[in-house]
C-alpha cells in the first residue's frame, strides 16, 4: 500500500479567490454605494435602477481592463525573464548549474547532494528548475492576463448585480433601506465565504468587509441627503 495520499491545502485558493472576492466586494460596495446616493436624494426609481446598471457595466469594464493590464505586465515580465535565464543556460551553463546548487545548499543539502540533485534537475528540465527554485516563477502560478481579466469583470458584475436587482423589486419608498441590507448581507456572505475557504477566522472577514461597505454607503448617502434638493 502506497504511504503517499493527496493533500489539499487551503493556499492553493488564494489566487483565484482573492480575484474573485475583489471583483464581487468591488462589485457590491460601488453599485450599493451609488445607488444609496443617488436614492438619498430623492430621484425617481428609474433614474436609480439607471444609475445602478451603468455603474454595473461602467465597472465590469474597468476590472476587465485593469486586471488585464496589471497581470499582462507581470506575464511579461516573467517571460523576459524566463527568456534571459533560457540564454545563461546556453551560454554559461557551468555557472546555472553552480547557482542552482547553491541554492539547495541554501535550503538545508549539503554540498554533494545539493550538487547531485542540481544537475539531476538540469538533465530533466534546466529551465523549469532555474524558473521554479531561481525566480519562484511555476506554471500554477503563472500570470494569465485573459484569465484574471474576464474572472474579475464578471465577479464585479455578480455582485453589482445583487443592489441592483434588489432595487428594482423593491417599492419606491423602501429604495434606500432594501439597497442597504441586500448590499450588507452580500458582503457577510462573501467576506464569510472567503474567510472560511483561506483559513481565517470567519468572523474578522466579514467585519472587515462590511465595515468598508456601511462608510462607503454612509458617504454617498450624505452626499445625496446634502445635495439631493439642488440635484
Amino acid at each position: 500500500m502506497s504511504r503517499f495520499h493527496k493533500e489539499y491545502h487551503k493556499g492553493d485558493r488564494i489566487g483565484w479567490l482573492r480575484a474573485a472576492v475583489l471583483g464581487a466586494n468591488d462589485g457590491v460596495i460601488s453599485v450599493a454605494s451609488l445607488v444609496v446616493g443617488v436614492a438619498s436624494a430623492g430621484v425617481a426609481k428609474s433614474a436609480i435602477l439607471l444609475t445602478g446598471l451603468s455603474g454595473l457595466i461602467a465597472g465590469m469594464m474597468s476590472m476587465a481592463a485593469g486586471e488585464y493590464v496589471s497581470v499582462k505586465s507581470q506575464a511579461d515580465t516573467e517571460t523576459a525573464e524566463i527568456a534571459t535565464e533560457r540564454a545563461e543556460l546556453e551560454t554559461q551553463p557551468e555557472l546555472e548549474l553552480e547557482e542552482l546548487t547553491a541554492i539547495y545548499m541554501d535550503r538545508g543539502l549539503d554540498e554533494p547532494l545539493a550538487r547531485q540533485v542540481a544537475e539531476h534537475l538540469t538533465v530533466n528540465d534546466a529551465i523549469g528548475a532555474h524558473s521554479r527554485d531561481e525566480l519562484g516563477i511555476t506554471e500554477t502560478l503563472r500570470a494569465r492576463p485573459f484569465q484574471a481579466s474576464l474572472a474579475s469583470a464578471l465577479s464585479f458584475a455578480v455582485g453589482a448585480a445583487i443592489p441592483v436587482l434588489a432595487i428594482a423589486v423593491s417599492p419606491q419608498s423602501l429604495v434606500t433601506e432594501v439597497a442597504v441590507i441586500s448590499a450588507l448581507l452580500s458582503l457577510v456572505l462573501l467576506g464569510g465565504t472567503a474567510a472560511y475557504a483561506g483559513g481565517a477566522p470567519v468572523g474578522r472577514g466579514i467585519m472587515r468587509v462590511t465595515f468598508w461597505g456601511l462608510i462607503a454607503m454612509g458617504f454617498t448617502w450624505l452626499l445625496g441627503r446634502l445635495f439631493g434638493t439642488q440635484v
